[in-house]
């Protein structure tokens, strides 16, 4: 039952770090593709913005497919958790803890999965 718990885990967190970059990279899942989060990223500072786009959906994108697969996990761990920090640090940290006043709770439950499962293993059921 450890197994079929970790594959749960990956796939969810892998899975919808993947759908994330791609809404950067791509727009698809209604996001704003890489033109419209470059804006974004220029707009709170991170410049230049069109290389912060693509190094924050790049790594979200491989963090998650590396961590659904169960191939390479620490390092699918550690981009989302890089990932998650950066977050932290220009947006999350500044509004707090609390998710619901747009703090960082959320993002340090992922790096907790994140790192946990990276220290633990991904189990039996893997890609390869």
């Amino acid at each position: 039952m450890i197994n079929l718990g970790l594959l749960i885990i990956r796939l969810v967190i892998g899975l919808t770090f993947m759908g994330h970059g791609a809404q950067k990279l791509f727009g698809w899942f209604g996001g704003h593709g890489l033109k419209g989060t470059a804006g974004w990223m220029e707009s709170i500072g991170a410049k230049p913005g069109v290389l912060m786009a693509f190094l924050a959906g790049a790594g979200e994108l491989i963090g998650g497919l590396l961590f659904a697969a169960g191939v390479l996990t620490p390092v699918g761990a550690a981009l989302i958790v890089i990932t998650m920090l950066v977050s932290i640090f220009t947006v999350h940290g500044k509004n707090g803890y609390w998710a619901t006043e747009g703090g960082f709770e959320y993002n340090l439950t992922l790096i907790a999965v994140a790192i946990g499962v990276a220290l633990i293993g991904p189990g039996s059921y893997v890609l390869f």
